[in-house]
């Protein structure tokens, strides 16, 4: 699965997370993100976004060994 669709999936499944916080949990008045659903959806959509970044890729133990062989 390519990045960008890793990334857009993370982005919609963030946003419907945060709306359904917001419907489900959010209150009615006093709190500065909950009660708003433009800013709870946004801020679950900032927050799938994140986890859905791709991280560093690892070097696999096979291909540094391939290289030190090499080198000798």
């Amino acid at each position: 699965m390519s990045n960008r669709i890793k990334i857009a999936l993370g982005l919609v499944l963030g946003g419907t997370a945060g709306y359904a916080y917001y419907y489900f949990v959010g209150c009615n008045n006093g709190c500065a993100i909950q009660s708003n659903w433009l800013y709870m959806t946004l801020y679950g959509m900032i927050a799938g976004f994140v986890l859905a970044m791709p991280g560093k890729k690892k070097k696999s133990e096979k291909s540094e060994t391939d290289s030190s062989e090499d080198k000798n």
